[in-house]
């Protein structure tokens, strides 16, 4: 049963019966067994077997926290650039649909390592070849961060396949909600504010969560261009110590773990946010 008012809320008498959100948001989610099962393993690893793999853990420690900070960082952007473009795709402005659709279709045919090699390595080779035209020293003497153009090219890469994610939700939502809306008296824009993006947000939860796991993983791509992450920092320790296995071992679970629990978290955020039907 639900609401005859809006007919994506649940009826009252649902939720009080307990076949509602209230039930579904208290079933115990299985999967975080997993979670604690591969931060089991990692524990009895380090504490049965510290030479190498506490070594390991200890040596990369700084590289989680820049996985961490890179890909939080970048997935923040990530949301308001895939907001944006995916927005001027639905615009019936002919310039700002075709700036967005021409982003979108340049970036996705790209690989994500090709991007940041560019970035990190073409592109300050152009903006010194422009300073050394004009003469302007600041940028002649230009060198990028790392980590900054690690941010940028995971930020315009990921955009991309995230504007086509909110383009895909906005146009999930029945039409009637912006005539209601439109109705009301709100504007176009107070419509998409307050009514459409709002429920397609709820609808894109679960894609919009494989796209942070997915760029969680695909950070391990920035260690190609000197950002010292997880995967640039076990490279280290495997070429300083000559124990391959160990190595990639112990980073693959630390991966896991951090994948695994980012799963959890979406979930428990859909099943907090679900809308029965």
């Amino acid at each position: 049963m639900t609401d005859e008012r809006n007919p994506l809320l649940p009826s009252i008498d649902v939720a009080q019966n307990g076949i509602g959100p209230a039930s579904s948001k208290s079933r115990f989610d299985r999967w975080w067994l997993m979670v604690a099962l591969v931060i089991g393993l990692i524990l009895y690893l380090v504490y049965t077997q510290p030479d190498p793999y506490r070594r390991v853990i200890i040596f990369v420690q700084d590289g989680i926290r820049v996985t961490l900070s890179v890909t939080l960082t970048s997935f923040f952007f990530v949301l308001w650039l895939g907001l944006i473009s995916g927005l001027g795709r639905l615009s019936k402005n002919p310039i700002l649909s075709g700036i967005a659709s021409v982003y979108v279709e340049i970036v996705r045919g790209i690989p994500l390592l090709v991007q940041l090699l560019f970035w990190y390595f073409a592109l300050p080779s152009i903006i010194q070849q422009i300073g050394a035209t004009y003469n302007i020293q600041s940028m002649k003497d230009y060198l990028a961060n790392p980590i900054w153009m690690a941010i940028f090219g995971l930020t315009f890469c990921y955009g991309a396949y995230m504007s086509e994610i909110y383009r895909a939700g906005i146009q999930s939502i029945p039409k009637g909600q912006m005539e209601a809306a439109r109705s009301l008296g709100m504007t176009h824009f107070q419509a998409m504010r307050y009514v459409v993006i709002p429920q397609a947000i709820r609808v894109i939860l679960p894609p919009v969560g494989n796209e942070f796991i997915s760029m969680l993983k695909d950070s391990s791509l920035v260690s190609v261009v000197a950002v010292a992450d997880m995967t640039r920092r076990g490279r280290e320790f495997m070429a300083a110590n000559f124990i391959p296995i160990q190595t990639w071992v112990m980073i693959a679970l630390l991966y896991l773990v951090l994948t695994l629990f980012s799963a959890r978290v979406v979930t428990w955020i859909e099943k907090r946010t679900r809308i029965e039907r």
